[in-house]
């Protein structure tokens, strides 16, 4: 089987270890031991002309972009987490730990409501993002704060501490629950941002991973409803590294998960089984950090040998690796019943969403819907109807023919399933259609098409990276 994840582009800019790497859109941020952040433009991985950012006096930890990317936020063991402007590299504010203690970790909420920081002597800081200003404080009683992360619907954040403890704490900073997770201490933690949907599990519950120096990687599931109440289960641990892991974070569609170790190894695994993927063995250092892109299959990974490396993931499915046979995820007799639903949506037959429902249709029964079926399984009585129906599915079986070129999974939007043409990014960090996507909140409630849950924004932003990938894509095939 072919390689599906090829290194594509090296930055060696920073002078010392590199600890954090961080996507927005459009933007790839790093940080190092050399007090540093530096930003690149995801078009080419060429700094930006304002880069490095300058103002922490000792190592900078920790950066991450607002879910918008208009911010950065960047923290240090100087005991400050500073906000800067993305479009100009200007200082927005410079947040002081109250403590004065070196700040590890810092993470905007999903609505950018808050920042949070957590401290190396236990404190995590709640920041009103409005006013810059200290909403609540808390601490845990052992231990530093390093790793952080929020839930995908922003009701609750999780802390790790290096005695290795996972603390769960609402929205205002009242702590809900506490677990010894990892023996030798905790390094990162992360959720992803899809709901299960395995049978098992209700669509209001997510998985978690968290890695500590015990060499481990364990899976969480956790539940997001209020009716509920929260809960954290451990599901399994994955094996791979022989050394501490240092990093892990879920792709943007939740299908992987990477991790780094001090063994020097990237690993990336599937999620839903565990199955190791890819094995990444070009750091000749401990590799500290990695990242995949909020939309797009690109994945960065940093290290203590100064460098942080650009990986794309190739054109088949990455969900498929492994399981020879299967066909990409972006065959349309893959689709679940509720991938054939949004399709109904997007073509104007949302009345018959229910009906299609009902008879469980999925995407291998839409392609072998007839004329008969229709009228007589489906008791679809109007003939307009039923041969708008029929005109579709002959437009999409033209499209599984096309489709067999090998489009990317991430070029398709996912509510018409169709190449895009204006990608713009919602605020659930999604790209879609921008026609499909501002027809689907014309009609729907404010939610998103991927997760479910309510989008904290309706601005949509021009993909523009991902409009010159598509578009070079084009010229490549359409020859």
């Amino acid at each position: 089987m072919r390689n599906m994840v090829t290194l594509i582009h090296t930055l060696a800019d920073h002078g010392d270890d590199v600890n954090c790497c961080s996507f927005s859109s459009s933007l790839l941020a790093t940080c190092s031991l050399d007090k540093t952040i530096r930003l690149y433009s995801l078009n080419g991985f060429n700094e930006l002309p304002y880069s490095p950012l300058k103002y922490h006096t000792y190592a900078v930890h920790c950066c991450c972009f607002s879910p918008s990317g208009h911010v950065l936020a960047s923290c240090s063991t100087d005991g400050t987490t500073v906000l800067w402007n993305t479009q100009t590299g200007l200082i927005m504010a410079v947040l002081n730990q109250p403590s004065g203690s070196a700040v590890r970790v810092c993470r905007f909420s999903p609505d950018s409501t808050y920042l949070v920081s957590g401290a190396a002597d236990g404190t995590v800081v709640s920041w009103n993002m409005q006013t810059h200003k200290l909403f609540r404080c808390g601490s845990v009683k052992d231990g530093s704060l390093v790793a952080c992360a929020f839930s995908p619907n922003g009701s609750i954040f999780v802390t790790g501490s290096s005695c290795g403890d996972l603390t769960v704490w609402d929205d205002k900073m009242r702590c809900l629950y506490s677990e010894k997770a990892h023996d030798l201490g905790i390094t990162c933690c992360d959720f992803s941002s899809q709901p299960i949907s395995d049978g098992e599990h209700g669509p209001q519950f997510f998985r978690m991973a968290s890695c500590g120096q015990d060499c481990q990687i364990k899976l969480w599931v956790t539940s997001l409803t209020d009716f509920l109440g929260f809960e954290l289960k451990y599901k399994c641990t994955l094996s791979g590294h022989s050394a501490p892991v240092l990093s892990c974070a879920f792709s943007y569609d939740g299908q992987m998960l990477v991790s780094g170790s001090v063994d020097k190894s990237v690993i990336i695994y599937e999620s839903n089984t565990g199955s190791i993927l890819h094995t990444l063995t070009q750091h000749t250092r401990y590799v500290t950090t990695c990242a995949f892109a909020p939309n797009i299959l690109l994945l960065a990974t940093g290290s203590m040998d100064k460098t942080v490396n650009i990986w794309q993931f190739e054109l088949k499915s990455h969900c498929q690796a492994g399981r020879p046979g299967d066909e990409p995820k972006q065959f349309i007799e893959d689709w679940s019943e509720e991938e054939v639903s949004l399709w109904l949506c997007a073509q104007g037959l949302k009345d018959l969403v229910s009906i299609f429902k009902m008879n469980n249709i999925d995407g291998k029964e839409l392609l072998s819907l007839t004329k008969e079926s229709l009228t007589d399984d489906l008791k679809i009585e109007s003939l307009g109807l039923r041969s708008k129906v029929l005109r579709k599915i002959e437009e999409l079986k033209v499209k599984v023919e096309s489709l067999s070129s090998g489009i990317p999974d991430e070029f398709l939007c996912p509510i018409t399933r169709e190449l895009m043409q204006e990608p713009v990014i919602a605020s659930d960090g999604y790209s879609y259609e921008k026609e499909a996507i501002e027809n689907w909140i014309s009609k729907k409630k404010r939610t998103s098409p991927m997760t479910n849950l309510v989008l904290p924004s309706l601005v949509l932003t021009p993909n523009r990276t991902l409009k010159m990938a598509i578009d070079r894509w084009l010229e490549t095939h359409q020859k």
